[in-house]
């Protein structure tokens, strides 16, 4: 297949290795190695070292080493390197979009309209709010001492991303841990290290030490354990699914270090029957297509009371088959393949065992022709299924949208709580007291009304639940990636004898 507009070599660009460590790039030592494939077309485009526990040990004593002089570096020059690194990436965006595009399969114009511009516009947020980690305010709580709060960075943060946003996830874990004062090793999926290898190159460009940022690229059996149960490691941060965060927290929790966790979603997207039906089924393919629904906040169980019900359906069938699969470096490509042939094979299952049971109405397989050899997969719409059916409660990570229909309010509420996860939902009406009540009653940690799925770095993104626990981006990140110490200070010229005698009577 060819890539018209393709640039980007990452065997040359990472001739030197995968792994970023004290502000270069060095090879991995596990004596194994992994490749990067196109899932667009199944071609291996970089093969490099991975990294095995000798290399994450050398991360984390670059990290320790740099954590001093970071950490004692003053609110004002951390915000001025992170407003050079913000420039640095705007300088390099194309280059950081195709490289995106390349490893993941996302359209082009995703990475250069979402991911990338949204990585600049959150390393600008950090860059401000780097001034701005407050405390409470001072005061005499007690006779004559006063009490304030110190807010002071952890240390070395080791963290782990997923491959299907590699770009922003790395921004999500560096830039506020690095903006608190914290110094980071980051591991990314070992199937997507391109971006996580550039955006750490352009933060040594920009000035910030060797050693603050550093990036190992290896098997999460291997250097991600190690990491996580590092001693020299403060926190971990990690996102990805629900079932390897039970095994990132049991790690974590043997050696007692803060744990911030952003896990899987099931988001469940309510139509009420004043919805303005067209905004909804555009909401709804838009919302679980992003990424070929590889979004952990994607649209995946589309509730929908029942006089829009059938309607719904068939608008949004429709819509589905209008979008269109391709070549992600080509211009009118809305949709690119999933991140692996096994995670297309994955998806697959899903709908082929719901067929049993629940009416597939557009999609459900693998698109014939020039698309064969990729990781693609039709847009999928279902109907009907059973509330307590595998397709309505796991999470698919792919361009499947489940439909089922309610008839009250509070069945349609009752239902959109009815998994475990709790990450993000969505709201559609016309009456503010409905989406009220649906903001309030629904039990995630975002909730959108007349929308699915946009995000802003000035507020938090984080789960309830099997979700997880935490908080991304926002100044709220930052309860996450400091610690808070109080301060007490006796305000008398000479020490206090009272409190002494009290205790331990007269000497």
């Amino acid at each position: 297949m060819h890539n018209p507009g393709h640039r980007f070599q990452a065997q040359d660009r990472f001739a030197d290795g995968a792994q970023f460590i004290a502000g270069r790039l060095t090879k991995g030592t596990s004596g194994r190695t992994h490749a990067v494939v196109d899932p667009a077309t199944g071609d291996e485009v970089f093969t490099y070292e991975l990294a095995g526990t000798d290399d994450v040990d050398r991360a984390v004593a670059a990290a320790r080493a740099a954590f001093p002089g970071w950490a004692g570096a003053t609110p004002g020059e951390r915000s001025d390197a992170l407003h050079r690194f913000a420039a640095v990436l705007a300088d390099r965006a194309e280059e950081l979009a195709q490289a995106e595009s390349l490893q993941c399969g996302k359209p082009l114009k995703l990475t250069r309209e979402f991911d990338v511009p949204g990585t600049i516009d959150n390393t600008a947020f950090f860059a401000g709010a780097a001034r701005h980690l407050q405390g409470q305010s001072a005061g005499e709580y007690s006779g004559d001492h006063t009490s304030y709060v110190r807010r002071e960075p952890i240390g070395v943060v080791g963290s782990i991303a997923p491959w299907n946003y590699p770009l922003q996830m790395a921004a999500w874990k560096i830039l506020p841990a690095v903006a608190a004062g914290n110094t980071i090793v980051l591991k990314p999926a070992e199937l997507t290290p391109l971006t996580s290898l550039l955006f750490a190159e352009a933060a040594t460009a920009a000035g910030i030490p060797d050693g603050v940022i550093n990036i190992v690229t290896g098997l999460g059996k291997e250097a991600g354990e190690h990491l996580v149960g590092h001693p020299d490691v403060a926190m971990t941060s990690f996102t990805g699914s629900t079932a390897v965060g039970k095994r990132v927290a049991e790690i974590a929790t043997s050696t007692v270090k803060r744990l911030h966790l952003e896990l899987g979603g099931k988001a469940p997207f309510v139509v009420f029957d004043d919805a303005d039906l067209d905004a909804a089924v555009n909401g709804a393919v838009a919302g679980a297509l992003i990424n070929t629904g590889q979004d952990c906040t994607a649209a995946t169980r589309a509730y929908v009371q029942r006089p829009l019900y059938e309607e719904f359906v068939s608008k949004t069938a429709t819509l589905m088959e209008s979008v269109r699969l391709g070549d992600p470096f080509a211009p009118g490509t809305d949709l690119g393949p999933l991140i692996s042939h096994a995670q297309r094979d994955r998806v697959a299952g899903f709908v082929d065992r719901a067929r049993g049971h629940a009416r597939v109405v557009t999609g459900g397989g693998v698109p014939q022709g020039d698309l064969k050899s990729g990781a693609y997969y039709r847009p999928t719409l279902i109907a009907d299924a059973a509330q307590d059916s595998e397709i309505v409660q796991s999470e698919i990570f792919g361009p499947v949208l489940v439909v089922l229909p309610f008839d009250s309010d509070d069945e349609g509420l009752r239902l959109a709580n009815d998994t475990p996860y709790g990450l993000a939902a969505s709201a559609w009406t016309r009456d503010v007291y409905r989406a009220n009540r649906a903001t309030r009653e629904i039990k995630a940690g975002c909730v959108w009304v007349n929308d699915h799925i946009p995000i802003i770095s000035e507020m938090p993104h984080g789960g309830y639940r099997a979700s997880g626990f935490g908080k991304d981006m926002s100044a709220y990140s930052f309860d996450e990636y400091t610690q808070i110490k109080h301060v007490m200070l006796d305000n008398t010229a000479v020490a206090r004898k009272d409190w002494h005698r009290t205790i331990f009577g007269d000497r």
